[in-house]
């Protein structure tokens, strides 16, 4: 973890709800997919954490969701404005775990840190499929970015006004080596209940986000383990669902 200054380069909106919010400054202690940032925003005593969609020496993404006064606050911040956050949280997805056939499977605001996590696994010669779930297509954002790296990109809403009606376990149609996924807690439940291998990051709420209030614990097949410190992401096996 690292305490850090880090200046907003862009604000802008995606989707209904959703922004993507870029970064710059020192973000040496974000090494891996998965990982999540803690950012504090002025008069609000606890901070916001938010996974990483993307890093690059210098340079943070962020997507983040409008769900309460905080990230409407953030929406309204310009080029310019500096913020205290905590980097490098978290433990992130294991990319030695993809095989030869990964699948990543993404609902809303879960999505992503998908992204990073596609653009490493292309690194070390593998493309991913991807998976894309969303209430409504309004709701949709970088499914568009996913295929320019050259992944196919298989969409669902529940509504059915885009791709496959219905749920992200309703595009899983074929025998993958390795899921990896991120999303609501029900879907999360959902893509468990696969006979895949796979690797699950968890939305939890947080206090500290560093391991030190015991918040955001949960129930694991070894015991009680803490989202922010000992996740988000855990093995399908140690997920008692």
């Amino acid at each position: 973890m690292k305490q850090v200054t880090l200046t907003i380069e862009q604000n802008k909106e995606l989707a209904a709800n959703a922004y993507e919010m870029v970064l710059r400054g020192d973000v040496s202690a974000v090494t891996r997919p998965g990982q999540f940032v803690d950012i504090r925003l002025p008069g609000r005593y606890l901070r916001r954490p938010i996974s990483v969609c993307d890093c690059e020496p210098g340079r943070l993404t962020l997507i983040y969701k409008v769900l309460g006064e905080g990230t409407a606050e953030m929406t309204r911040m310009e080029p310019g404005t500096e913020l205290d956050v905590l980097t490098g949280l978290g433990n992130g997805f294991d990319l030695s775990k993809a095989g030869d056939d990964p699948v990543l499977i993404g609902g809303g605001i879960g999505i992503p840190p998908l992204y990073w996590l596609a653009k490493e696994l292309i690194k070390s010669g593998k493309t991913p499929s991807v998976v894309l779930g969303f209430n409504t297509a309004d709701e949709m954002f970088y499914a568009d970015e996913f295929r320019a790296l050259g992944c196919e990109v298989t969409v669902a809403t529940v509504d059915g006004s885009y791709g496959i009606k219905g749920y992200v376990t309703n595009a899983v149609n074929k025998r993958f080596s390795q899921y990896f996924a991120c999303g609501p807690g029900p879907m999360l439940k959902a893509v468990h209940a696969l006979p895949l291998p796979g690797q699950l990051s968890l939305e939890e709420r947080m206090g500290c986000g560093f391991g030190a209030c015991m918040g955001c614990s949960i129930k694991t097949k070894d015991g009680y383990k803490r989202v922010c410190k000992d996740g988000p992401v855990f093995d399908r096996e140690e997920l008692p669902w």
